[in-house]
This record gives structure tokens, sequence and C-alpha cells, in this order.
């Protein structure tokens, strides 16, 4: 068990911190956490595990309105006896503060959430019994193939209460499971990945588990004729996982503000945003929606601190985002319509500077192609097409170079593939590249169908996306790596 968990059901833990508190508003959130892992290496499990634990945050509004200030203390396994002195934490911080920038009133009550005063979800070992024998048979399946599988398969659930000063009482249960699956060739002289996404792993059966080991074994037969190219330019089909880690990316730096501002790739040359020019020739909608069907998140906004920017090499970036706008109800947003932008992300604090709507972003991300009325294809039947380009595996240790343009470089990992004629010749060397996602969008020949993936680099923080492939005519591999 991790943490140690604080007396009391996790509503009571809440009621009585807001009890508590002698600011002049208060927000908290009990967050009920419960996580069961697997984890396999050199075709055998290693280690399996289960932890719980609870974090208790706690926003203290020190004035009024405009003038108010903000602290905001966060603290795991809160005992009775240390919740009075977290509040105190909290309201000490917010005393010592300034005025907060994005102060605003508190979002209003709304009537008692009809599950809040239940117990938490929780996940157990029981998730995985369709994987663990199903792991057994694939580990057999490729020492008989010479191929060594490694891999993590997770799953957990948190239940989030929020209750504030102004009558909020909200609860949201978030499950959430992914797997990643990585062969090896005889010398580890080749490598592929893939990975899933899951709410419960009763999709992620023996008939699953076998389907995602065999492409990975056709994506290593692949690697038997290797080829070198140089940097350049070329045409590249990226894969759903890929293009989920390139607009995820886009997602958290599509601040309203900032782009108001003339700072991003989101500002507009004579001043102002880009909200309403064409962003690409494809009828590329990219939304939000908390009610996505298999991708569902919290219909209400969750904020535990306020600001928020775009990933760095220190770890994951948050949505722009405000304490004061806890409890906003999220809807489903369009972001891109029909290849034109439609919306950045804006606090209500925000969104009264700029002059756009507010526009909290929702837990998940959709990128979808208008087809008109013909089927998109899969990325199978886009490879099928190809006269000669690049196939990626995935993309990695991506990091911004350029805010202005959204310039991002990485690596490509685990497999890049030469497709010519319609079919895959081998592999090559894998690459550093230098992309913008707003300028892939906009040279985007072709989108493929949309399915729900992973992003490898983001899953950790941002699991609930769907993504289609896209055609790149011109993806800028900019030099060489020599990593697998």
């Amino acid at each position: 068990m991790s943490g140690r968990v604080s007396a009391g059901r996790p509503h009571e833990t809440v009621e009585r911190a807001l009890a508590l508190s002698r600011t002049d508003g208060c927000v908290v959130i009990a967050d009920e956490r419960s996580c069961v892992h697997l984890r396999w290496a050199g075709n055998e499990l290693t280690t399996n595990g289960f932890t719980h634990g609870r974090t208790l945050t706690v926003v203290a509004v020190a004035g009024s309105a405009q003038g108010a200030a903000s602290g905001v203390v966060s603290r795991d396994g809160v005992t009775e006896e240390e919740l009075e002195p977290l509040v105190r934490a909290a309201e000490a911080a917010a005393r010592a503060a300034g005025p907060a920038e994005d102060a605003m009133p508190l979002v209003e009550g709304a009537p008692l959430a009809p599950d809040f005063t239940q117990p938490p979800a929780r996940t157990s070992p029981a998730v995985f019994a369709g994987l663990a024998p199903a792991l057994g048979e694939a580990f057999a399946r490729a020492r008989a193939g010479g191929r060594t599988l490694y891999g993590f398969a997770r799953h957990r659930t948190v239940s989030s209460y929020l209750g504030t000063s102004a009558g909020l009482r909200l609860r949201h249960d978030q499950p959430e499971g992914t797997l990643t699956l990585n062969a090896k060739s005889p010398a580890l002289g080749a490598s592929s990945w893939a990975a899933r996404a899951t709410r419960d792993f009763t999709d992620l059966g023996p008939a699953e588990l076998s389907e995602l080991e065999a492409e990975l074994a056709v994506r290593l037969s692949w690697a038997r004729r290797r080829v070198e190219l140089p940097a350049g330019r070329y045409e590249t089909l990226l894969p759903p996982t890929s293009v989920a880690d390139l607009l995820v990316y886009q997602m958290w730096s599509a601040s309203a503000r900032e782009a108001a501002e003339g700072r991003t790739a989101f500002s507009a040359a004579a001043g102002g945003t880009r909200v309403g020019e064409r962003l690409s020739e494809l009828p590329l909608s990219l939304r939000s929606d908390p009610y996505a069907p298999g991708l569902e998140t919290a219909p209400f906004l969750l904020a535990y601190s306020s600001g928020g920017q775009a990933p760095s090499a220190g770890g994951p970036g948050s949505a722009p985002a405000s304490v004061f706008d806890n409890g906003l109800p999220l809807s489903p947003t369009d972001w891109i319509r029909d290849g034109v932008l439609s919306r950045l992300r804006a606090s209500r604090h925000d969104a009264a500077l700029t002059g756009l709507p507010p526009a909290p972003a929702a837990g998940n991300l959709l990128l979808e192609c208008a087809a008109g009325g013909r089927p998109a294809r899969s990325l199978e039947e886009m490879m099928a097409g190809t006269e000669r380009g690049l196939l990626l595996t995935s993309l990695w240790y991506l990091r911004e170079v350029d805010p202005a343009t959204l310039l991002l470089t990485g690596l490509t990992r685990d497999g890049v593939h030469v497709v010519e004629g319609g079919e895959v010749t081998g592999t090559v060397n894998n690459f550093r590249f230098n992309e913008s996602p707003l300028g892939l969008l906009s040279r985007a020949t072709e989108a493929g169908r949309t399915e729900r993936t992973l992003a490898r680099e983001w899953a950790e923080w941002f699991p609930h996306t769907a993504m289609p492939a896209l055609r790149v005519p011109d993806f800028h591999m900019s030099s060489v790596s020599r990593g697998v």
C-alpha cells in the first residue's frame, strides 16, 4: 500500500476540511486511487503489485472577486490529526500571496451529485483474469519464434470528490488501463513496439494479445533487410500513436491568452489570435468530449493549480487552468472544425481578457476527417497505396524548440520501415526529426480511419485519445539516430 489512508470516507474528509475553513472561500478535492500492474521481461513475468492511497488538495481563497488570493496545498495520506494543519497551511499560503491574476468568483453550487457519498471505485488483480494466462501463451509463441517480449500492463481507478464553499459537491470515477508490448529479435538487433488503451481489460484477452504479438512479429521480420538512409524530407506515414503524441502537445500549447499576447504559434501576425483561420486543407476536426464512448472523462473541471504550460524536459505540462474554475461543467468542444481553428483553451479569466469564450479542456482528444461519403482507409490500406515512403512505429523524447512556430524535435523509435510499391521492403535507421504539429496538419495529404490509440510519450498523463494515421509528403528527418 502506498501512503497512509486518511480516516473516514472521502466525502466525509471533504466536508470536514470545508468545515475547518476560515477564509472567504475554499475548494477541496479528495482523489482516491487504486492501481494494479503486471510487468514482464525476457518472456517471463517479473513483477506484479497493487497500491492504493488518497491525495487531498485544499485551495484556500482569501478576499473576494478580483481581489482574491489563492493558496494551494496537496498531501498524500492525510490522517485525521493532519487535516486541520493542511487547511491552515493552504490559508497561510493564500494570505502570503498577492491578489491572484486569475481571480474569479467560485463556480456556484449545484444539486448534490447522487453518488457523492458512495465509496470510491476500486480495481483489483481480478481485472487481469483474461490477460495473465494469455501472456503465458504469448511467451511460448515468442520463444518458438526466436523473439523476446518485454512489457507492462496497468489498471487504475481514480475517484475524485470535489466540494467547495460555493456549494458544489461533485464526484467522478475514472478507470483507465494501458498495455505496452515490446518485441526484440535475437541479440537485440531489432525492436518493435505496440500499445493499447482500455477501460477495464475486457477488450484485451487472448485473441487481442495474440493479434498484437503477431503484428510485432511481422514488424520484426521487416528488419531482416536493413537500409541506410540519410537525413532529409520523406513521404511518411505517421501511425495514430504518433499523431496523438504530436496533437496532445499542440493542445497543451493552445492557450488563448498566450496567443492573444503574440507569444505562440496560435498568434495572428497582425495581432490577436488565429481563431477562424484555416489550418488544413483536409476537413480535419480536433475535439474533446467528456462523453465520447470509450473515452469518457470527468464532465467538470478539476484544477489542482493555476497556470500551466506545455510539457518540458522536467515532465508533463498542464492545460491553462484556474483553481477558481473548479467544478466548471465541461462540454463537447471543437478545437478545429473542418480544418479551421475554432477554439483556444481559456479559463473564465482568460476568456474575459481575450474576448474569446471560456474553453476549459476535457481529458480526451479526438481527431477525425470528414470522408465525404467514402470510408476512411486503415493504415494498412494507406501503406498499400504508397509508392515510396517511410512508415514509423512511434515517436519519443519530444521537446519544444520554438514556441512561436510550435516546432518540436524528437526521435523515431522501435522501427522505421521503407514502403515501396505498396509493400514494406525493409527497415532503415532511426532519425531525429524537427516538425511542428501545425505544419503537419497544413501539409497532410491524407487522414486514415480514426481509432482509439495511446500516445507513447504522454500516455502516463493523457491516455484518452482517438486518432487517424496521417500521410505527410515531406516529413523532416533532420539527422540520423543510431538507437533502435
